[in-house]
């Protein structure tokens, strides 16, 4: 059950990184560029949980899960802060 869910969050979080891309690339909104690359961090996140928890629970991989959440979130807080319109 916890992979099923797990996969689910990696493909939803994948969806919207594809999707604010996609929109970027028609737009060229930069904020759209910077939210794009935020969700292709967060869906790796997912990936190292789906590692972490399911495929290899006995290698400890929370620094990397944190280091990626926080590579998504900086992404994210770069593009709110410097992108304006």
């Amino acid at each position: 059950m916890a992979f099923t869910i797990y996969s689910l969050c990696t493909l939803t979080s994948l969806a919207c990184a594809w999707l604010l891309l996609a929109s970027y690339r028609r737009t060229g909104h930069r904020l759209l560029f910077w939210s794009g690359w935020s969700f292709v961090a967060m869906t790796v996140n997912n990936l190292f949980l789906v590692f972490d928890k399911v495929i290899f629970p006995d290698v400890y991989l929370l620094p990397v899960r944190l280091v990626s959440a926080l590579v998504s979130m900086l992404l994210l807080l770069y593009g709110l802060i410097y992108e304006k319109e």
